[in-house]
């Protein structure tokens, strides 16, 4: 098995809410809506790159409807929800292990840490409540889904994955 790390999945929203026990904890207007998996190995320094890779990531249309803006350009908010789940290895049989998930010390640290990095980029942040059984609103816009990981041991990208080599925008 790969040593996996931290794992953002970025969805472009209208608006998005998180309700624990009927009450409303935390909401955004235009945005994102964040999952964030934190993984055993990770440390404070992948939490605020995928903050700014978060910060950054143009997924919002530009003047001529292209995604190229970012959500630092367009005053965009982001909610950020803890998703242990996200660290779920099904590659043996049909129930999810979650071996690779950050104990609760450590996860709750490191999604604080990605949280205010986020912030500290420019962008208002609300959160979930972490360690709680949380509703999740997410109204999409387009739908735009993008999962955000940096597998460990990497020497850079996949052959192909440049600039340039995907489809034109």
């Amino acid at each position: 098995m790969q040593n996996p790390a931290m794992k953002a999945v970025v969805q472009r929203v209208s608006r998005g809410a998180v309700r624990v026990a009927g009450d409303t904890v935390g909401s955004i207007g235009p945005g994102m809506v964040v999952l964030l998996g934190v993984m055993t190995r990770d440390r404070a320094e992948d939490a605020d790159r995928l903050a700014e890779r978060t910060a950054r990531l143009r997924v919002f249309a530009d003047g001529e409807g292209r995604m190229n803006r970012s959500l630092i350009d367009v005053g965009g908010e982001a909610l950020v929800v803890s998703q242990f789940t996200l660290a779920g290895d099904t590659t043996r049989g049909h129930r999810p292990s979650f071996v690779t998930a950050a104990p609760p010390e450590l996860a709750e640290a490191l999604y604080e840490r990605y949280a205010s990095s986020l912030a500290a980029q420019g962008v208002r942040v609300a959160r979930g409540r972490f360690r709680a059984m949380m509703e999740v609103e997410i109204l999409g816009d387009g739908p735009v889904t993008i999962l955000l990981d940096e597998p460990r041991g990497s020497a850079g990208p996949e052959p192909g994955s440049g600039p340039g080599s995907g489809p034109a925008a």
